[in-house]
């Protein structure tokens, strides 16, 4: 008699959990669950572009030549409010030229860093003022043994208040005779800009033990972070 009780009970019960389970699992409602799923991550998504966009709004360039690109590239990279560095060249009148072009001195071009920054964090005065402090502006066409116009330096302008600003300061620096020798940076509007070869890019961060780097560009860092302890990313600070 036992038997005949618990066996039709625990059928039931295998009925009614099989019903649940079946009702738990029904495709409409997968479909619902899945429905609110995709809506929180396209949510999510949106609210995540819609940030970038603002940022990238925000964002603007300004283009730098001080001798051997790798020397800006590096110093730049390490300011906070600064996005992205891309060494490239401009100001000559060979369409796109290739480092070895570059290397004659005769198309024209200098070496440059294309800099993409937020002026809410850092301003171009301030780039301004770090351009001027890591390199020498009195040397034509020279930057210690790097010699040719292509090493030349030079504020590459994107619009009428950049070149306003470079000029206040150039005339500033000179009047104050902050430099022995006069400046000899040109400031001239930016022409077309050719971004540099890939293994060109990044090159300081990838090739720090090399000897280049590790007596030019390292004591420019180290500068750098003496001078303007206070405008360094975190990643870069001491």
């Amino acid at each position: 008699m036992k038997n005949k009780t618990t066996l039709p009970f625990f059928i039931l019960l295998l009925m009614s959990l099989s019903a649940i389970f079946a009702s738990a699992c029904s495709p409409k409602q997968n479909a619902h669950a899945k429905d609110s799923i995709d809506s929180n991550q396209a949510k999510t998504k949106t609210e995540k572009n819609n940030t970038m966009t603002d940022i990238n709004a925000k964002l603007e360039k300004a283009t730098f030549g001080a001798g051997c690109f790798w020397c800006i590239e590096a110093v730049f990279q390490r300011l906070e409010g600064v996005d992205t560095v891309i060494s490239g060249y401009t100001g000559g009148q060979v369409p796109n030229p290739t480092y070895k072009q570059i290397c004659t001195g005769t198309t024209g071009h200098a070496e440059v860093a294309q800099i993409t920054y937020n002026p809410e964090i850092i301003t171009f005065d301030e780039l301004l003022e770090v351009f001027w402090a890591t390199h020498d502006p009195t040397t034509l066409n020279r930057q210690g043994n790097d010699v040719g116009t292509q090493y030349r330096s030079g504020v590459f302008y994107h619009n009428e208040e950049q070149k306003e600003k470079a000029e206040f300061y150039l005339k500033r620096l000179t009047e104050e005779k902050v430099f022995d020798k006069p400046i000899v940076t040109e400031i001239t509007p930016l022409g077309k800009f050719y971004v540099a070869e890939n293994y060109h890019q990044n090159y300081y961060n990838n090739n720090k033990t090399q000897g280049y780097c590790s007596f030019i560009i390292s004591p420019k860092v180290d500068k750098l972070k003496k001078v303007f302890p206070n405008k360094l990313k975190k990643e870069y600070g001491k």
